[in-house]
């Protein structure tokens, strides 16, 4: 028999990891470091949240399911407020954004 709550877990697992994956190929592609650190802060915590969620899931509710809740609010809370303030020194140190012209031809 099929375990539902498993398959839920390893779908929930398995899409935080593809959005780790595309925050990581970011890092790589994207031309600069503001472009860098948004895709990076918004893949990265969707991703971790994801993964989260499925291994609560997969603990069921337990005293271990509650402390990785309490890591979910967390990373929630901390990811975002910490890119915001690594872009916000970046700008206070005088790296601006890199843009593109676009030129009519």
């Amino acid at each position: 028999m099929i375990d539902i709550t498993a398959v839920l877990a390893t779908i929930f697992i398995v899409l935080g990891i593809f959005f780790l994956l595309i925050g990581s190929i970011g890092i790589i592609r994207l031309p600069d470091f503001y472009s860098r650190t948004h895709a990076t802060s918004k893949s990265d915590t969707l991703g971790m949240i994801l993964i989260i969620i499925g291994l609560i899931i997969f603990e069921g509710f337990t005293l271990n399911s509650g402390k990785l809740f309490l890591v979910l609010l967390f990373i929630l809370l901390a990811n975002p407020i910490g890119a915001h303030a690594l872009a916000r020194a970046a700008y206070s140190s005088g790296l601006s954004p890199q843009f593109l012209d676009k030129k009519n031809d």
